[in-house]
């Protein structure tokens, strides 16, 4: 296992990776945990999830706050700094009205993106007042629109599935938003990794057992382990939590983001817009 050790210097060598766009030198092993996140010049998705030693990532209350450690919420904060855009669903804001923001490192904040299908935000939500970032939300053309949102709408024709994350993907690289961090909720992370469009997955574990509640990934179910995802995993102790970086897709092409229609999640019936 290695130790997530980052002082001024290790990431100010990783800020500059982002901004030159490629190593200037050799990489030590924590600048290559971040490196490929802050490579630029090329389509880059990764997720995270933050849960407890039994997955849980919330209470069935939907009590989030505080289940991973300060160490990783530090690596979310620079996870947020080497990326272009940070995507969450509407159940998320919902729940746990995020500022998406960097704050424990440093770095630039990314821009937010919200995927609000049925068009559910009020233009309430802390977010759109706390003069950060700039917003972006992704709507159904079904959905009624709300001209107070202080955020670009894009509205997509949605499917029988939802709005799909190949469009969400390729409106964003039109944008010049290249590296994303899919950062929540369990629906919307599971969507991404279900269509083989995220490159790496971050899963924090702290050492916290709640019990019951939602799992941090929903993906469709399997009969036999031979079926199981076994990606190529990197192990790292972050001091208050350990982190999982497993490797699921080693690039997404942009003619991968043409295609018109998602996979199927679930075979049960179900909403047609996931809100997390």
């Amino acid at each position: 296992m290695r130790h997530v050790e980052i002082d001024d210097t290790t990431w100010n060598r990783i800020l500059a990776v982002k901004h030159n766009g490629k190593p200037t030198s050799a990489l030590s092993s924590m600048e290559r945990l971040y490196g490929p996140i802050a490579v630029t010049g090329h389509p880059f998705v990764m997720a995270q999830v933050g849960q407890s030693l039994d997955g849980r990532v919330a209470t069935p209350t939907g009590d989030a706050r505080d289940i991973s450690g300060a160490d990783g919420l530090a690596h979310l904060h620079r996870c947020r700094a080497l990326v272009d855009a940070v995507i969450v669903g509407y159940g998320t804001v919902e729940a746990d009205d995020p500022q998406l923001s960097v704050r424990l490192a440093k770095g630039r904040s990314p821009v937010r993106v919200i995927i609000d299908c049925r068009g559910e935000l009020t233009g309430r939500e802390g977010l759109f007042h706390d003069g950060g970032a700039p917003i972006i939300v992704f709507q159904s053309t079904e959905a009624a629109q709300n001209p107070t949102l202080k955020a670009e709408v894009i509205r997509l024709r949605p499917s029988a599935t939802g709005l799909s994350p190949h469009h969400i993907l390729k409106e964003l690289r039109q944008r010049s938003l290249q590296s994303i961090l899919v950062e929540g909720g369990a629906r919307t992370i599971a969507r991404f990794i279900n269509e083989d469009l995220i490159n790496r997955l971050h899963v924090i574990i702290s050492p916290i057992i709640i019990g019951s509640g939602p799992a941090g990934i929903h993906l469709p179910p399997i009969t036999h382990l031979c079926d199981a995802r076994r990606p190529e995993t990197q192990v790292y102790s972050l001091g208050t939590d350990v982190l999982f970086d497993c490797v699921l897709a080693p690039s997404i092409s942009a003619s991968s983001l043409s295609r018109a229609e998602p996979k199927d999640l679930y075979d049960q019936p179900r909403m047609s817009c996931p809100v997390d």
